[in-house]
């Protein structure tokens, strides 16, 4: 929390994900692998354009309409085909209802999701976060960047390890989650590049002692 703090009083609140429908923060999820956000935007906006952002309509459209649509998010015919088989699953189990989704139990759901195709564990986290309002800490490159240059990842090396570092000592709440991850992620972009710029960083004096292993003495 002193982290998160430093964080909060540095970028502000970031009221993230930005998305104008739960489902669009869904499909979001999936477009924004391997790429940055700008891009996945930009396949989102040209979905939106083509009156394709909502699920029987992406669940039956041809995959020639929509792979060129996602060409800012790179991977288009892959993509393509994760945004359609998920809208497919989407409609199939829960009628394309967020509330049906959102009521299945947290451990249940994320299994389910995650044996969509393209659904690995982050992006399942993404959808029971941002979408279904489950208090699930995502983790995520940016996550494993900053935290290991603190020297914080090395007890919690994996995916599962790390998610459950954050959970055990953070307090349960999906708010505090989902802008600490977009802290972090703020963080990463702005200051704790490839390349850090240690000396803009506002975790460099910490009352916690923590050091980052990237500064130097």
């Amino acid at each position: 929390m002193v982290i998160y703090s430093a964080l909060l009083g540095r970028y502000g609140d970031r009221h993230w994900w930005p998305a104008e429908t739960p489902f669009e923060m869904m499909i979001g999820a999936i477009l924004t692998q391997n790429v940055s956000w700008k891009n996945a935007s930009l396949a989102i906006s040209a979905l939106r354009g083509a009156d394709l952002l909502g699920p029987a309509a992406l669940a039956d459209a041809p995959p020639g309409r929509v792979s060129p649509l996602l060409k800012p998010a790179r991977f288009m015919n892959l993509k393509a085909g994760r945004i359609r088989s998920f809208s497919e699953w989407y409609s199939r189990e829960f009628d394309s209802d967020l509330q049906k989704m959102s009521a299945c139990e947290t451990n249940d759901l994320r299994r389910r999701l995650l044996g969509v195709d393209g659904i690995g564990k982050e992006t399942a986290d993404c959808i029971l976060l941002y979408a279904c309002g489950k208090p699930v800490f995502v983790v995520d490159a940016y996550t494993r960047r900053v935290f290991g240059r603190l020297g914080l990842t090395e007890v919690a090396p994996d995916y599962g390890g790390l998610q459950y570092f954050f959970m055990k000592n953070l307090p349960s709440d999906v708010g505090l989650y989902r802008d600490y991850h977009a802290q972090i992620v703020q963080l990463a972009k702005e200051t704790c590049r490839r390349r850090p710029l240690c000396g803009e960083c506002p975790l460099r004096r910490l009352s916690s002692g923590l050091r980052c292993l990237s500064a130097g003495p």
